[in-house]
């Protein structure tokens, strides 16, 4: 065989064995896929996903069912490829889902912190739209950054109650009762964790990097309001915000006679802040096609994603377009009846 042939078959079995090989490296895509549907009238592993307590709540029938997407990664250049020539997938850059210098574990405390808030605000949505007003606030931890004073003290979630004997219902009285003592010097916070009683934890204060005669404990806070019953939210596996609305109704269909959904399966999808506004959200298509699998027949869109919603909108889905809290309620209310026509679609 000649040289140059030889070197050419040579070349010819690099360049194949390299290709092949180059299918399997990873690459700087995210797959973004259908995930799960839950039932927020529902339960999850024989729990309510809503519950709520000293209070009446009222039977219902149908299903509310808020949407997820599934994340791949991880991708080597082959799934990517399959993935793309997949309809009900879609590939992104991963710099659209992990902003470069954020690590997963900051990803994934931002979704669950996300996930948490979007709980509260839909509670406080649903309850003010019901006319319900709070009696009071509390002193949530939003977070313990690890190395602070309080770090393995107290937890995200975490109500405080008290500092040093003394109560607090703001973010001001718990600043002013730490703000007595000297940076340096412990305070007792009292705090309540879950449904548990109060317990105490004693915290060595450390000076403020602004001003070094200000004595901190090293945690973020926010403040939450109080109501004369309790709703808690169960799900875990969840995060982001996206589920807000559909927690927003939940509870609002639990609190009041009769059924949202008239014994459909309705899903949907959205933020919701705590005056009922509703956001926009990422992977409206992929919760669409989730809902399809679900059964559903109608899917509540923000209408800041209608136009995404549009492109691919499966038959039988009816797509209708919410603003508020309000507008979701009022639109469920109107299917099947006369007014029907009348509600805001995609």
């Amino acid at each position: 065989m000649a040289r140059r042939t030889q070197t050419l078959l040579v070349a010819a079995v690099l360049a194949l064995v390299l290709g092949i090989a180059g299918l399997w490296l990873p690459v700087p895509f995210v797959t973004l896929a259908p995930g799960p549907v839950t039932d927020t009238l529902g339960s999850v592993k024989g729990v309510s996903l809503i519950d709520v307590e000293g209070r009446a709540t009222y039977p219902t029938s149908g299903r509310l069912e808020l949407t997820t997407v599934e994340e791949t990664p991880r991708l080597n250049l082959l799934g990517a490829l399959e993935d793309w020539l997949d309809d009900d997938r879609a590939v992104v850059p991963r710099e659209l889902i992990e902003p470069p210098g954020t690590s997963q574990e900051e990803i994934q405390q931002e979704n669950t912190q996300a996930m948490l808030d979007s709980q509260t605000e839909a509670t406080v949505a649903a309850l003010t739209q019901l006319g319900i007003k709070p009696t009071g606030t509390a002193v949530v931890v939003y977070a313990v950054p690890s190395g602070s004073p309080a770090a393995g003290k107290l937890n995200s979630g975490d109500v405080i109650t008290e500092v040093d004997g003394v109560a607090v219902h703001s973010q001001d009285e718990l600043k002013a009762q730490i703000a007595k003592v000297k940076p340096g010097e412990d305070v007792k916070i009292g705090y309540q964790r879950g449904s548990g009683a109060t317990a105490l934890a004693a915290v060595t204060t450390k000076p403020s990097p602004d001003d070094g005669n200000r004595p901190i404990i090293g945690i973020t806070t926010t403040e939450r309001q109080l109501y004369p019953f309790t709703v808690r939210i169960r799900l875990s596996d969840v995060g982001g915000p996206s589920a807000g609305l559909m927690f927003a109704l939940g509870i609002v269909d639990k609190l009041t006679p009769g059924q949202l959904t008239g014994g459909r399966v309705i899903a949907g999808t959205g933020t919701i802040d705590q005056t009922g506004e509703v956001g926009p959200i990422g992977g409206i298509q992929q919760k669409i096609l989730g809902a399809r699998g679900s059964g559903a027949s109608v899917f509540l869109v923000p209408s800041g994603n209608c136009a995404d919603a549009r492109r691919m909108a499966p038959h039988g889905l009816t797509l209708i377009k919410v603003d508020t809290l309000a507008s979701a309620l009022d639109a469920l209310k109107k299917l099947g009846t006369p007014q029907q026509a009348s509600i805001p679609a995609c």
